[in-house]
């Protein structure tokens, strides 16, 4: 999976449901993780962190409700996006929804199209530089569309892979993230890369960024990673 591409984890245990959503994600330009059931998509909660969540209500053993509540319960999985999919119209059942967590809630039948408009609003919310937005940070600009960054109005010279770490410390200024999970996020889980290449790539954006001079914007948290500020 292209480690710049934004990731959708569908849970749905209806197989033609799932298709059908898979196909129109894809569709939309995302990465498609599939989980037919809760305990699945706990599972791979651990090993990947999607941008948003496309969770059904009713599913076997373990509830959407109960997936959702476990979501939002641990730590590296509370701020990814859930919208909720549920033949319960009724408000009570919608508020009991959103209450557990849910950030977005859909009741079956649902529009496609509509579902793909929520899904993008939710990645704009959570990963607004994945959505092509403008990001600003002191004097840092970076407009994710056009993918010039600006530092006092002077534009930096960055590479690809400093210009998706820079993205990823914009995106949540004063979050520490470890070693391991800017390879997640920056390169891809399906790419081996030594974690001491981060710090190589660190150093290049350090340079890049003080190349007109000011002050380091970064900072290294021993023993825990880095952080934007």
């Amino acid at each position: 999976m292209p480690a710049d591409q934004p990731t959708v984890l569908v849970v749905e245990d209806e197989a033609a449901q799932r298709e059908v959503l898979r196909y129109n994600l894809e569709a939309e330009g995302f990465n498609v993780a599939a989980a037919g059931n809760g305990e699945e998509a706990l599972l791979m909660l651990e090993e990947e962190a999607p941008d948003v969540i496309v969770l059904d209500w009713m599913l076997p053993n373990l509830s959407g409700i109960e997936v959702c509540r476990q979501i939002k319960t641990r730590n590296e999985t509370r701020g990814t996006p859930v919208i909720m999919l549920s033949a319960r119209s009724e408000e009570i059942d919608r508020v009991r929804g959103l209450e557990t967590g849910a950030d977005d809630y859909v009741v079956k039948p649902y529009s496609l199209k509509e579902l793909m408009a929520r899904v993008r609003a939710q990645l704009r919310r959570a990963r607004p530089a994945a959505a092509g937005l403008r990001l600003e940070y002191e004097d840092i600009i970076l407009d994710a569309e056009t993918h010039r960054v600006t530092r006092e109005g002077r534009e930096l010279k960055l590479g690809p892979t400093e210009f998706r770490l820079l993205s990823t410390f914009m995106e949540k200024p004063g979050r520490v993230w470890s070693r391991e999970q800017l390879l997640d996020r920056v390169w891809g889980r399906d790419i081996y890369v030594d974690t001491r290449t981060v710090d190589v790539h660190i150093g290049r954006l350090r340079k890049a960024l003080g190349v007109h001079g000011g002050n380091d914007p970064l900072r290294t948290v021993r023993g825990a990673g880095y952080a934007l500020g």
